[in-house]
């Protein structure tokens, strides 16, 4: 992966015509991860959906140094929201093929089900799945698909301890590989040494 640096300068957020959020700026390097804080509805996750081109920003500048210049940021970047994006009628492997089709995939779907402890069950219809295991077939996108920005709504929602460990895992494995993190959360979810953007009043 190519050396990057994602910057944020003086962004804005409006939604329903209630300003969400403006001012804000960050610059994260390479292997480096930003943990989004603060109160609800402070933005956390409109920040993330913002860098991700679902949102447009009513203001300032989104730029990603060293990455694809023909390319959006949001389509240089994976994001994981509240919502699973499954198809509960197509089995476990077939719903992570069709993102690696759709994505375009770097990584055998075996092998990125067996990175999240799921490739015991990959015929299995994704319907059957407990929330914590589609949340983990999730977690297998960001295997599968290689990315250099995964933007994490939340990422250990419905995870058990064990889960939470192999989410941690493949965290510090991506920023070890030059990617980037940004994670709105409401508390540690593993990464040792994490910035922490706070918004809010208190930002």
């Amino acid at each position: 992966m190519r050396p990057i640096r994602l910057l944020g300068s003086d962004l804005a957020c409006v939604r329903g015509g209630r300003t969400v959020f403006r001012g804000v700026s960050f610059t994260v390097e390479a292997g480096q991860a930003v943990l989004v804080s603060g109160p609800n509805g402070a933005g956390k996750s409109s920040l993330l959906r913002l860098v991700a081109g679902l949102i447009r920003a009513a203001g300032g500048r989104l730029t990603l140094e060293g990455g694809e210049a023909d390319a959006p940021v949001g389509e240089q970047a994976h994001y994981l929201g509240h919502q699973d994006a499954l198809k509960p009628s197509l089995t476990v492997g077939e719903n992570l093929a069709f993102w690696g089709r759709y994505l375009g995939s770097g990584t055998a779907t075996a092998t990125a089900l067996a990175a999240v402890g799921l490739d015991a069950i990959a015929d299995l219809p994704a319907g059957y799945l407990s929330a914590g295991q589609r949340r983990r077939l999730s977690i297998a996108r960001l295997v599968a698909v290689p990315r250099a920005i995964w933007l994490l709504d939340e990422p250990t929602s419905a995870l058990d301890a064990a889960a939470q460990a192999i989410l941690a895992d493949r965290m510090r494995g991506h920023l070890a590989g030059g990617g980037i993190i940004l994670a709105a959360t409401h508390g540690p979810i593993g990464l040792d040494g994490a910035q922490e953007l706070r918004l809010g009043a208190e930002r």
